[in-house]
């Protein structure tokens, strides 16, 4: 039997994403985000606010990065959403990390996260219930030793981090439990 609760976002999983954006003078900034989900095959919607420092960055250059974080860099992950580059100036740089450039849009690539979507801004949608930044993916590049003989990520080897925002926790995925389109299947057949 279900209880009522109080009001939760009850949503589990969610990612944790890095966005990253360089500001006007190509200094790079990154936070952490958890509503954020791919929209399209080539599309990803973000709902951040409008006020984050990287909200402001993307309007102004039109381009961004997501990153997958990972259970390796929890530390900084986590610190990403804790600071705020409105108030902190320094923060990409206190966290250690490491930038490049991409060569398919002008944002920021972590060296340090396994797998990230290079977006150039498609549209910011600003209604009286939302507020998403939705980029276009252009490219998407991940570290060798995550993919498999195919060339294909293997999930379980990135120990990508989830949120829970029930008990603000931090989890990892591994284990593969079935195959999508195909544990259902049997269903499909009618009844006898």
């Amino acid at each position: 039997m279900k209880k009522d609760i109080e009001t939760k976002i009850a949503v589990f999983p969610m990612p944790v994403l890095m966005i990253a954006a360089y500001d006007e003078d190509g200094k790079v900034n990154v936070m952490n985000a958890a509503w954020g989900m791919i929209c399209a095959e080539d599309k990803i919607a973000l709902f951040i606010d409008e006020d984050h420092k990287t909200t402001k960055n993307i309007r102004a250059v039109k381009a961004f990065t997501v990153s997958l974080a990972d259970a390796k860099n929890i530390a900084v992950a986590d610190f990403f959403g804790i600071a705020t580059g409105n108030k902190m100036p320094d923060k990409f740089e206190r966290s250690g990390f490491h930038a490049v450039k991409s060569s398919h849009v002008n944002a920021p690539i972590i060296e340090e996260f396994p797998v990230v979507m290079e977006c150039e801004l498609a549209e910011i949608v600003e209604t009286e219930n939302i507020y998403a930044v939705v980029g276009k993916i252009v490219n998407a590049q991940a570290e060798e030793n995550i993919l498999d003989a195919k060339g294909k990520v293997e999930p379980a080897k990135i120990n990508a981090l989830i949120f829970d925002q029930f008990q603000n926790g931090y989890y990892a995925v591994g284990e593969k439990v079935g195959k999508a389109w195909h544990e259902g299947a049997p269903l499909m057949k009618p009844n006898k």
